[in-house]
């Protein structure tokens, strides 16, 4: 409640708008839509990191080596599939313990977003370097993301309910 003793609103969620306090058609919506977007760009970096792979790293091979090579890369690629999906969970349901609230997801939003464009101008050259491994690198980034993607209710969003239910007074917090 308000000083005024009014119940507090819903907060908008950055990429969700209010929709996520009913969960409705247009919650949905909204989280298929943006994992289609963020499926789209990773599939558009999983098609360039395996164009460079076939490039000059794995042609400049002799034929018997790119064979060992090609199914190293094949079990290295499954294996960080699953590091980055096992990875992502946990750092889910760490978060989910100690949700933030709708401002201390803005700010981190916004703190998050400023390092990733630092790295992403400081990683590019690295990146071109590491093209060996960029299909391994791929594989991790497609098991974050379908973490990411696959789980039930965000951070953010367990966080405003918590925040909503805290200053409505009432007593449930999950």
């Amino acid at each position: 409640m308000t000083p005024s003793g009014t119940p507090v609103g819903i907060p908008s969620l950055p990429g969700l708008g209010a929709t996520w306090y009913e969960r409705g058609a247009r919650y949905w919506l909204r989280r298929a839509a943006s994992a289609l977007l963020l499926l789209t760009a990773l599939a558009f970096f999983c098609w360039i990191a395996l164009t460079l792979y076939l490039g000059v790293p794995r042609s400049d091979l002799p034929p018997g080596v790119r064979r060992d090579w090609d199914v190293t890369q094949v079990i290295a690629s499954c294996a960080t599939l699953a590091l980055g999906w096992v990875g992502q969970r946990r750092n889910l349901r760490r978060q989910l313990l100690d949700p933030p609230a709708p401002d201390g997801f803005r700010a981190a939003k916004r703190a998050e977003a400023a390092r990733a464009g630092y790295w992403s101008r400081a990683g590019v050259i690295p990146l071109l370097l590491a093209a060996p491994v960029l299909p391994a690198v791929a594989a991790w980034g497609v098991g974050w993301l379908t973490a990411t993607l696959t789980v039930r209710a965000y951070p953010s969003e367990v966080g405003a309910r918590r925040w909503i239910e805290a200053h409505n007074g009432q007593i449930r917090t999950s």
